[in-house]
């Protein structure tokens, strides 16, 4: 029986320990997609306690201990610091096969030297540990992105965002990793929710032009864009939802008297939904195509299912699930819209419904041509939900079996918190050991130069020049 999470944790081979030890772990990390707060960074925030870094707005851990029976005081209520602590512990030793077992475990080996086991009995011990160790000098937010490996991340940014942290650590010579912005411009693009017209307004005034039609409204995106663009940002992300909205062309006309209607306070039907939104992705296409940007789109999540909950505390909490239907098809007529009118940028794709790997990995196939080395479309790495050992797996096999593997742009955290890079630890790990199974099973050579380069492109290299980030 192998010891618990050592040295060669997920690496069952002798050909997965020589990738990863030699070599993958050597890597440092680009995180292009993030939810770390800007503000935290350039302010360089520290922790008074394990709870204040680890449970704060970790609603993967939250769903977690909901489904041990927490009651919401101990979760995102009143309850102290150590009580929210103690409940964590309390849920950890149920957690088996679940990857917040091993997620919280190398965050402890990592960044407080604890090998031991977290649990009820071991609460009290571990909370005076870390709480000793995030009062030291290093264990502030910037040190610890930095003591991580990281040399760039994009957080993710709404175009009403003035980016003032942003600019604040692009201009701060003592910090030398890179910290650039994202683009989500999703709420300019949901004529069907409640408020749309407010945030208009919000980003009519962040634009310093008046939008009352979409020929302004493109306008002020072009504004916006530009202005991330000085800060360098070379990604935007859309998510989507449950399916990526498609409308055919002769139906795009009538974008403007919908948007029209939508900010005199009218919400649109699903069908005027997809009108609008196939219009602007048209647009952003061709701006992120002129700019060289990466569009990266997330689909398939239901969100707020939970009615009470999401009325008591609002998104982005631990209530939203997979979707039940695929998007491939009408992904596949956006992408080929976009194709024939030379405005597909290069771009990533993302379901969170494992269903859709083999559908993602035959439809990236189709858009390769003219990719300047690089594949122009990417099935980005396992999602939210998928995010686990058998999801990276089956992730990596599937577009292993359909594509070509080795010019994967590997992992992303998509996380809120500033001790979660582990997790491309773990994905490299899983990655070394999908990989050392084959060459063991005599189904790839022992060709170490080979096989070296393949695992350091996918976990560095592969990322840096599809992004074309200059790395300082």
């Amino acid at each position: 029986m192998k010891d618990f999470m050592n040295e060669d944790f997920l690496l069952k081979t002798e050909t997965a320990k020589i990738l990863y030890h030699h070599y993958a772990s050597k890597m440092p990390i680009i995180d292009y997609h993030c939810h770390v707060p800007p503000k935290e960074i350039a302010e360089d925030k520290r922790y008074d306690t394990i709870t204040q870094l680890w449970l704060g707005g970790d609603h993967y851990k939250w769903r977690a201990m909901r489904s041990n029976g927490v009651d919401e005081k101990y979760i995102t209520g009143d309850a102290s610091d150590y009580e929210k602590f103690k409940a964590w512990a309390s849920t950890m030793p149920k957690l088996i096969g679940n990857p917040l077992y091993h997620w919280t475990h190398l965050e402890l080996q990592r960044y407080f030297g604890y090998e031991g086991i977290l649990n009820e009995d071991t609460c009290d011990s571990v909370w005076e540990l870390c709480n000793e160790i995030l009062a030291q000098p290093n264990m502030s937010a910037r040190n610890i992105i930095r003591d991580s490996g990281v040399k760039l991340l994009c957080t993710t940014d709404d175009p009403i965002d003035d980016l003032r942290y942003h600019k604040q650590l692009a201009e701060d010579e003592s910090y030398d990793v890179q910290v650039l912005p994202a683009f989500r411009p999703d709420k300019g693009l949901n004529v069907e929710r409640a408020g749309y017209a407010e945030y208009i307004a919000s980003l009519s005034a962040a634009a310093d032009m008046p939008i009352t039609d979409i020929a302004s409204l493109k306008a002020a995106y072009v504004a916006r864009l530009d202005y991330f663009d000085a800060l360098g940002c070379k990604t935007a992300d859309h998510g989507f939802d449950e399916f990526v909205p498609y409308a055919p062309e002769q139906y795009t006309g009538q974008a403007n008297e919908i948007f029209k209607a939508a900010i005199a306070g009218q919400r649109a039907s699903v069908e005027e939904m997809k009108i609008f939104k196939t219009e602007m992705m048209y647009f952003f296409g061709e701006e992120y195509t002129r700019r060289g940007w990466i569009m990266q789109l997330h689909f398939g999540v239901l969100r707020n299912v939970n009615p009470t909950m999401f009325e008591k505390l609002g998104p982005d909490t631990g209530f939203d699930i997979i979707g039940g239907g695929t998007t491939i098809t009408e992904l596949a007529k956006l992408m080929g819209e976009l194709r024939k009118n030379d405005i597909l940028p290069r771009t990533i794709l993302y379901s969170i419904n494992p269903a859709d790997n083999a559908g993602i990995d035959a439809l990236i196939g189709a858009f390769q041509e003219n990719a300047g080395g690089m594949p122009r479309v990417q099935h980005g790495s396992a999602w939210w939900f998928n995010d686990n050992k058998s999801g990276m797996r089956a992730q990596i096999k599937s577009l292993a079996n359909m594509s070509v593997l080795g010019n994967f742009v590997g992992m992303l955290t998509d996380s809120r918190s500033f001790v979660s890079y582990p997790r491309h630890e773990y994905f490299r790990r899983i990655l070394c050991d999908v990989i050392g199974e084959w060459v063991e099973l005599g189904e790839y050579p022992l060709d170490i130069d080979t096989l070296a380069q393949m695992v350091c492109d996918i976990s560095f290299n592969n990322t840096k020049d599809f992004f074309g980030f200059e790395i300082l």
